[in-house]
């Protein structure tokens, strides 16, 4: 692995800790950061060696510009981490997160770096479905906050203060922005191993549309229900590590 520069030290906040067979490399879902991650790196290892990946808009990376769109923001990781990964490595992501990793693993796979060794996607519907509510990012301050709530995954406490509740309405306008523009291709499947973890009761995401992972891979698509609902990570965090341990030791 080469030398940190500063840019893969913005994306790469929590540096592996070393000692463990495999790293796992999360993202966060939509308006979260790399802390989301933080128990995890305790609690994996030191079977694994979990390393938070941190997009620009949040928490230390608070002054970087937020991408509103998918291409430019994986451009940046790929040029930020170039060198940088820890092979043999899986990528995990939640929500908008999993969409993330899903098309960082479709650049890795045709030789923007190393492949990973497997994918795991959490909380997210097949890319193949266009978002539901295209116009949320263009709703009103008062509307959106009533959404992030509705949603969960958000403290209460950063919600109440008006300062950081600016910042992540701000946030998450670009995240939708991330999600709603994405436009997905029917490229040849991720010749990867796909896990597939959804929370029993996530209200939005349905079996159908779960089942459509299994278009996305050639190497295998699992499909494990957990449960919780959309933030089971959060709320049913023992279960969901149970998964995620067992498909990381497992992988090649």
């Amino acid at each position: 692995m080469n030398a940190p520069t500063i840019d893969t030290r913005k994306w790469m906040p929590y540096p592996p800790i070393g000692g463990a067979a495999t790293t796992l490399y999360c993202l966060p879902h939509a308006g979260a950061g790399a802390s989301t991650y933080l128990p995890w790196r305790k609690l994996l290892h030191p079977d694994i060696d979990v390393v938070p990946l941190q997009p620009p808009g949040r928490e230390m990376r608070m002054r970087d510009e937020p991408f509103e769109h998918l291409t430019p923001l994986l451009d940046d990781l790929l040029a930020a981490m170039e060198g940088a990964w820890r092979a043999p490595f899986v990528l995990f992501g939640h929500s908008l997160g999993a969409l993330i990793a899903y098309e960082l693993a479709r650049r890795l796979s045709a030789g923007a770096g190393p492949r990973p060794a497997r994918l795991i996607v959490s909380g997210r519907r097949g890319p193949q479905h266009p978002s539901r509510l295209p116009w949320i990012r263009f709703a009103s301050d008062e509307m959106l906050l009533d959404i992030v709530r509705m949603l969960g995954g958000t403290p209460a406490e950063v919600l109440a203060d008006e300062q950081m509740r600016e910042s992540v309405l701000t946030l998450t306008r670009a995240d939708l922005g991330v999600d709603q523009t994405y436009v997905y291709r029917p490229d040849p499947p991720l010749d990867i191993p796909i896990t597939v973890l959804s929370g029993s009761a996530d209200p939005h995401v349905n079996a159908t549309e779960l089942e459509q992972w299994h278009e996305c891979g050639s190497a295998g698509v699992d499909i494990r229900m957990v449960p919780g609902g959309h933030f089971f990570p959060i709320s049913h965090r023992d279960a969901a590590l149970r998964h995620v341990r067992d498909c990381v030791v497992g992988s090649p």
